[in-house]
């Protein structure tokens, strides 16, 4: 039977990414993203936030470092990964989410980037 890893989020970048390179020369773009969950409870509202880890890779990850910023609006799809490593004898767990696909949701901000682009291609 075939399985599935696939994680869909929307949320507000919580800094601005950063990128660094692997010892083999990869590029890595990581970013963090809160996600609200609001419901109410006896006629009071109650809102709890979630926050990811993500990783970008290669051309998508230099996608991200020039064009997501703190507080932008986000979608993002990937799949998640849980990654262990050793800290003084004892093994720790961490969760994170490769992206596979971004798309920025703030539509001002969107559409000013989208006339800047096609300004751009329009002088080559």
């Amino acid at each position: 039977m075939p399985t599935l890893n696939r994680i869909e989020l929307i949320g507000r970048l919580g800094a601005d990414p950063k990128t660094r390179s692997t010892p083999k020369g990869n590029k890595v773009c990581t970013f963090s993203i809160a996600v609200d969950h609001r419901w109410r409870y006896g006629g009071e509202a109650k809102k709890n936030t979630d926050w990811f880890n993500l990783e970008a890779w290669g051309k998508l990850g230099e996608i991200c470092s020039k064009y997501l910023k703190k507080g932008r609006l986000v979608y993002v799809e990937g799949r998640v990964k849980t990654d262990k490593y050793e800290n003084a004898g004892e093994t720790r767990y961490f969760t994170k989410v490769i992206v596979a696909n971004v798309q920025l949701l703030d539509k001002k901000i969107v559409e000013a980037e989208d006339e800047a682009i096609d300004a751009v291609e329009a002088e080559e």
